[in-house]
């Protein structure tokens, strides 16, 4: 039997896990940027955003769990500790954590079986990935944007699956940093300097545009912008720090990468030809 019965899910891996668990049932409200399944958004109250949220509307659907995300929910999860909730709140930045996130998740919700079968799945995923792109000769220097006001490159799961998928981060140093602030990029000619061969655009709430990119002073000279390998990926499929990630974000990097194998070779056989 599960250990909860009304969970209040403030981050979306966690409403995403439950479904896949098949223990969607305990799910009673959820934050407003839940976007998988697609149907939980029509089955679920919406009860907050990420970083904020009227407590009485947590209060108000009768958990006896909530389950949070991260530094940035510590205050909605302090007031809710204070009114006498259980909060549980995951921390996951790596691969690694997202396995055992998941893992967690299945063990309160008596879901234990499942849980493995899923880490199994992505799993499965991961090494079909990365015995895929072995077989490539040389890693295309990846820049990954996560924000563009201030520049921020990528976190750890992210610059992870790039690498998983055949690509160097250009970044992977500030990969390592939990906040956002210690991502930030203070010199944009940073970028020209470490010439990425793709530019990826992930702006958490907003459409990312390409053209935007190639207007930076002095961007057109790199390599990405180029050869036209600016582009996005939704941040819904590898910003949440859950299957999505696994799921969705990397085999659309390990597209990406395959396109830019292409446009190698290619250019490599022009170059030997001529």
């Amino acid at each position: 039997m599960s250990l909860y019965q009304r969970i209040a899910c403030l981050s979306t891996e966690a409403v995403e896990t439950l479904y896949a668990l098949g223990a969607e049932d305990c799910i009673v409200g959820i934050s407003g940027y839940t976007t998988r399944p697609a149907r939980a958004r029509e089955e679920k109250i919406k009860i907050s955003g990420f970083s904020s949220a009227k407590i009485d509307r947590i209060l108000a659907v009768q958990p006896d769990l909530v389950v949070g995300y991260s530094n940035m929910q510590a205050e909605m999860c302090r007031e809710l500790i204070s009114a006498g909730i259980e909060v549980h709140v995951f921390n996951q930045h790596t691969l690694a954590g997202i396995l055992r996130m998941i893992a967690v998740l299945a063990n309160l919700v008596d879901k234990q079986e499942q849980g493995a079968q899923l880490i199994a799945t992505l799993q499965a995923q991961i090494d079909q990935v990365q015995q895929q792109a072995a077989q490539w000769t040389r890693r295309p220097k990846v820049y990954f944007e996560e924000w563009n006001e201030p520049l921020m490159s990528g976190i750890g799961w992210v610059s992870e699956l790039i690498y998983l998928a055949g690509g160097d981060d250009v970044f992977s140093e500030l990969a390592q940093h939990h906040s956002a602030r210690q991502r930030i990029i203070a010199d944009p000619a940073e970028v020209i300097r470490r010439a990425p061969d793709i530019i990826i655009g992930s702006w958490c709430g907003k459409k990312f545009r390409p053209e935007t990119v190639l207007e930076r002073d002095g961007w057109r000279q790199i390599p990405a912008c180029q050869d036209g390998m600016v582009t996005e990926i939704k941040s819904a499929d590898i910003l949440s720090p859950g299957p999505s990630a696994i799921l969705h974000g990397l085999p659309q990097l390990h597209q990406l990468i395959g396109m830019w194998q292409s446009k190698y070779t290619d250019g490599l056989s022009s170059s030997v030809v001529s």
